[in-house]
């Protein structure tokens, strides 16, 4: 999966709209360009809005230098009324789209017009609609074990904030003061919904404050936040009281604004019902509708999702059967046989500092097989590089198994894979290759970067926007990687494969079952257990996520059906004309694209192909 941060910067946009409203409508207004010229330099000009007032979005792709050096030293906007010039970015571009003439757009003009008309008339329609959980995905609450900003502010400062010299550490100081700012902006929305019944679960509320707990649980001195700064000033030689700055900083704002977040959540402890999906709240059934379609870009129903899950699973616990079968493995069900698979110790990296060394080299070493076989499949590599990191350790206790940072626009900063080692178990040596190519190569490093690097479309179109497409490559590309022939003679390592697919079907009907039928935390946990034969405090981990996260995790195996399904419609038109890597590079140069757009490119490109 893709980072959250990234994911929020992408999909929040901008957070101080008002004065840059006139230029990009007098822009609109020239007579002199044509429809598809208007359509770009619009699409420029939000671009450069963003990089303005988003200021963890300009780090994120390496933009915070030079006219944009000020965003350094500040963090992006978590008040109401910073969410709301967000919102606004939506409502003034779907304006201008609105004026724009379709019917005189055609090739990359009509794709770059399709991209973001119909979302953003949804995203509009919902601000409109709901009180609550819409800072950029739909999320309900916005602290939790997997949300806030108490969690993605260290990584994002550890991870992406780079420091060269004192003014870059002097920035990392000023950030970690309005961090604490933006912890008090939170906890005030957290109050407003509150008071409105919108509260966490039980259990999400005591798995969020068992993180507060391990956060706060060091001295300032040895806060994540301080030790970084020093390591990081000591290695560059950068004279400074550094270390006493930020520690009294974490000391006297940091520590007392989480704490403050902290008692609010425990505050509304009692009042928290068990009641796992977002049925229970305002509207709930609404909303939920909302986030599959923002998940998914299509209309498909919670019904239609769910059952395509339970048709998948039947699918690919099959095949799984037939390949235990054929090992002489039997005994019970699949889930059971892929539990013992899992918990055998040939399989087992020593959960130590040393065993996760040795696990990493292995993730390298099979990023480096894959880059030569690439070829094969794609006429266009990335320049960028990608680099294998462990998710940190204060806060992988609640973080997903692995997850990917785009790299910066500058290369500057490289994408990274970033692996949960919190303990070596929860990853057999058999289900790591296909995680790599889902996170690395050929999954989202490999689409990001490209579309970073893409000249033929507008800067925002570079952004991994859609969870569908983007996850659903990551999802498609493991398939890609069993059909160049990774796993002949590793059978082991196809179960890893199909066991991952089974884990993605999985995914759809729990969270349809979570939130549309109502199922409870324990009956979700229950049938991850039964079907995945994963391990169940993985599984408890994962149900959790659905949770907080509605409909996500609906985007993968949606994606990866819809990425088949196009490409095989393909296939058949074209016959012995369709040339696989000219479908890959087309279908990646156009950027991140509603799967349905996705679809329609496509079949304009086997037309012209035909022609």
């Amino acid at each position: 999966m893709l980072d959250r941060r990234t994911l929020i910067a992408t999909l929040a946009a901008a957070s101080a709209l008002g004065a840059t409203r006139s230029p990009a409508r007098a822009m609109l207004a020239d007579p002199a360009q044509s429809e598809g010229e208007r359509l770009n330099a619009l699409y420029e000009r939000l671009f450069d809005m963003l990089v303005e007032n988003d200021p963890e979005f300009a780090t994120a792709l390496g933009l915070d230098k030079g006219a944009h050096a000020a965003a350094k030293s500040r963090l992006a906007d978590r008040s109401p009324a910073g969410i709301e010039r967000s919102h606004d970015l939506y409502r003034f571009g779907l304006a201008a789209l609105e004026k724009i003439d379709a019917a005189k757009l055609s090739g990359m003009d009509l794709v770059n017009y399709e991209t973001f008309r119909g979302p953003w008339d949804h995203y509009v329609k919902a601000y409109d609609s709901f009180t609550y959980g819409l800072h950029s995905w739909p999320e309900p609450h916005p602290v939790t074990q997997l949300s806030g900003t108490y969690r993605s502010i260290p990584d994002f400062l550890v991870n992406q904030h780079s420091i060269a010299d004192a003014a870059d550490a002097e920035a990392y100081l000023a950030r970690c003061e309005d961090f604490a700012v933006q912890l008090d902006n939170e906890t005030n929305r957290m109050k407003t919904d509150h008071a409105a019944g919108i509260i966490p679960p039980d259990f999400v509320i005591d798995r969020t404050l068992g993180l507060y707990e391990k956060i706060m649980a060091p001295a300032a001195e040895s806060n994540g936040l301080t030790a970084n700064l020093k390591a990081r000033t000591d290695a560059k030689h950068i004279p400074g009281d550094w270390t006493r700055r930020c520690a009294a900083i974490v000391a006297g704002k940091i520590y007392p604004a989480m704490r403050r977040q902290a008692a609010e959540l425990a505050r509304v402890r009692p009042r928290a019902t068990h009641d796992a999906g977002v049925w229970r709240l305002p509207k709930g059934d609404a909303y939920y509708a909302y986030a599959l379609n923002f998940a998914t870009t299509t209309e498909m129903s919670a019904e239609a999702i769910h059952q395509l899950g339970l048709e998948r699973m039947a699918e690919l616990t099959a095949r799984a059967d037939a390949i235990f079968r054929e090992q002489g493995m039997t005994g019970g069900t699949v889930a059971e046989r892929l539990r013992a698979l899992g918990e055998d110790k040939r399989f087992i990296y020593p959960n130590t500092d040393a065993g996760k060394t040795e696990l990493i080299a292995k993730l390298n070493e099979q990023i480096e097989e894959m880059q030569r076989r690439l070829p094969e499949m794609f006429g266009r590599l990335p320049k960028a590089k990608v680099e294998i990191r462990r998710v940190p350790a204060e806060i992988e206790d609640g973080a997903a198994g692995g997850y990917y940072q785009i790299p910066a626009l500058d290369g500057s900063r490289p994408g990274a894979y970033y692996i949960n080692l919190r303990d070596t178990a929860e990853n057999p040596s058999w289900t790591l290759p296909t995680l790599t190519y889902h996170e690395a190569t050929p999954g989202h490093h490999h689409q990001i970067a490209l579309a970073q690097e893409a000249t033929g479309i507008p800067r925002l179109r570079r952004l991994p926007v859609y969870s569908v497409y983007t996850e659903g490559w990551g999802l498609y590309a493991e398939q890609l990687a069993d059909e160049m022939g990774v796993y002949d003679g590793d059978l082991f390592g196809r179960l890893g494969y199909l066991q991952s697919y089974m884990f993605r079907a999985a995914r759809l009907v729990v969270d349809t079952g979570l939130h549309h039928y109502r199922w409870s935390r324990e009956k979700a946990i229950s049938y991850m257990n039964e079907a995945l034969g994963t391990p169940e405090p993985s599984n408890v981990t994962e149900v959790e996520r659905y949770c907080v996260w509605p409909g996500q995790a609906t985007s993968y195996m949606v994606g990866q059906t819809r990425w088949v399904a196009t490409r095989e419609r393909a296939r058949a038109a074209l016959g012995d004309k369709f040339d696989i890597r000219a479908f890959h590079d087309t279908a990646l140069a156009a950027g991140a694209i509603p799967i349905d757009v996705l679809g329609s490119m496509i079949d304009r490109w086997v037309a012209a192909q035909k022609a």
